[in-house]
């Protein structure tokens, strides 16, 4: 058996990989949406990873879900199969990849907030009063150039936050009866009858005139964004523990805005570098007001439900 540090190392790096992948959802969806329909990169990217996901499932000889949790997992489908994936790909149309980094700072406050919500635990005025400050640094971030710096795009990152963090609060619900790998699986296969056929739909007339840079982007929000991504992150939680390897995603913000930089050749300015690490810092005090008025239940390990 591993050691303690090993599992917490093996943990963090499997963690670390995840936000890295995570972290170059948006210059890739900027990418893959200059030359290509949102709606079909939505489609699309949903579609070939629910069929991916699907070949995993039967190779690994996983059970159909109760039927008690087909109703969250159709929710979940309808929050990070489609509404996160369809925002930023229309916000990235109107908006740059570094810009949306920022915004989407916040998705781990939105995330307990829907948590909270949902009855999963109870926030600290501490934590609240933290979400507002971040909910306004955000909102001061997307002014900052007066009301001609506005964009729909900002509308749509708004809504992308809101989809990502329900369909995430909902995932962590239903992770407690399979592991989280196989919730994603299963709310992209879910999907399926609706993604496949809008893919078919919605597909380019003449590939070939889609630039190769467009392509790669697709393939990248698909295998990586879509699907694999969760992999690395989902086991790395398990390694070392939520509390821990969570606070990894505080450089996700960090990761968009030095791969925008590189991958765009988007100008990130030093305020957003700042607006960024204000973000991360009012994070870092939620997070530490959840924990302190948590009482750490212990977590309990999902049975596992192969055939």
């Amino acid at each position: 058996m591993a050691q303690p540090g090993g599992r917490l190392l093996a943990g963090l790096s499997l963690g670390f990989v995840g936000v890295v992948v995570f972290g170059g959802t948006l210059p890739f969806t900027r990418l893959a949406v200059a030359d290509l329909d949102p709606w079909f990169v939505t489609a699309g990217r949903s579609a070939i990873a629910g069929l991916i996901a699907g070949g995993v499932l039967i190779a690994t000889r996983r059970r159909l879900p109760r039927p008690a949790a087909l109703g969250r997992l159709l929710l979940v489908s309808l929050c990070v199969v489609g509404a996160f994936p369809i925002a930023t790909g229309l916000a990235m149309t109107t908006v740059e990849a570094s810009r949306g980094g920022v915004v989407l700072g916040i998705l781990p406050l939105a995330t307990a907030i829907v948590a909270a919500l949902l009855g999963q635990e109870r926030l600290p005025a501490r934590f609240w009063a933290a979400a507002l400050v971040g909910a306004g640094i955000v909102v001061a971030f997307a002014l900052r150039e007066g009301a001609a710096g506005l964009a729909p795009g900002d509308a749509y990152l708004v809504l992308a936050v809101l989809g990502a963090a329900v369909g995430y609060g909902l995932s962590g619900a239903l992770s407690r009866e399979m592991p989280g790998w196989e919730v994603i699986s299963w709310a992209l296969v879910v999907a399926l009858p609706v993604t496949v056929p809008a893919a078919l739909l919605l597909a380019p007339a003449d590939p070939a005139a889609v630039s190769p840079s467009s392509w790669a982007g697709f393939v990248y929000v698909t295998v990586m964004s879509q699907y694999l991504g969760f992999f690395a992150w989902n086991a790395g939680l398990a390694l070392g523990g939520v509390a821990r390897v969570g606070q990894v995603q505080l450089l996700q913000v960090f990761v968009t805005l030095a791969v925008a930089a590189q991958l765009n050749g988007e100008r990130v300015d030093l305020a957003t570098w700042l607006t960024a690490g204000l973000v991360v810092a009012v994070v870092v005090v939620a997070a530490r007001a959840r924990s302190s008025a948590d009482g750490r239940r212990p977590v309990r390990r999902p049975a596992d439900r192969s055939g």
